[in-house]
């Protein structure tokens, strides 16, 4: 982690998002002082080194929206709402680095669609349509089998995920930072102007975590 690589993912950084809990927002990094970078990436440098997480950069909000359409004839349940996750501004910076230093042991096969920026529903409708025309033009018969991987960011094996990310062979370093980031996740919901208790998040990934994404796709390859 360099001074040239945290001043380039903060100014990259999406502008109008939600503060975080302590109320900062991207605005605040991007118009700060420049010293603001080295600093960070000096942070950065010492977590990285000690696989230690800072309590700040473990704690998010959740937002519960009502679904569309569905809140008005009948009584709500947890079902009937969508969960917005909001983190720590500052970690969202520190994923960013860590991605881009480390991306590659996140990647997968170009075959999966799923979760992925840029690819989507159509992707996979077409090959799959073009695996079958293939196999029906050549006389054969084609079934097909689909699994349902619904709220799979709720369902993430942690110790699955640890063991691929030790099989492409990635830092220890940053094998041991993530193992310590999963298991010390803490949350809350934020329903207006009313903040619930903190609870402990041990059984998936931050929905709105810049690594969650790519962390699916290593447990679903």
């Amino acid at each position: 982690m360099d001074t040239e690589l945290v001043s380039n993912m903060v100014n990259n950084m999406k502008r109008g998002k939600a503060v975080d809990t302590d109320g900062i927002s991207a605005e605040h990094l991007l118009f700060c002082h420049p010293c603001l970078s080295i600093l960070l990436a000096r942070l950065f440098q010492l977590m990285i080194f000690t696989s230690y997480i800072p309590e700040g950069f473990r704690y998010s909000y959740i937002v519960p929206l009502p679904k569309p359409k569905e809140h008005f004839s009948k009584s709500l349940t947890c079902d009937d709402f969508r969960r917005i996750a909001i983190s720590p501004t500052l970690s969202k910076v520190f994923e960013y680095c860590i991605l881009d230093r480390f991306g590659s042991f996140l990647t997968t096969s170009d075959n999966q669609f799923g979760f992925k920026k840029g690819v989507g529903c159509n992707y996979a409708i077409r090959v799959v349509r073009n695996v079958v025309d293939t196999y029906i033009k050549n006389g054969s018969t084609a079934n097909l089998c689909a699994i349902d991987l619904s709220k799979v960011f709720d369902k993430v094996n942690h110790c699955a995920l640890y063991l691929k990310l030790t099989k492409r062979l990635i830092r220890h370093e940053i094998l041991n930072l993530l193992e310590f980031w999963l298991s010390a996740c803490y949350s809350c919901v934020k329903w207006c102007k009313v903040w619930s208790d903190f609870f402990n998040v041990n059984f998936d990934v931050r929905q709105s975590s810049v690594l969650s994404r790519f962390f699916v796709w290593c447990i679903c390859r």
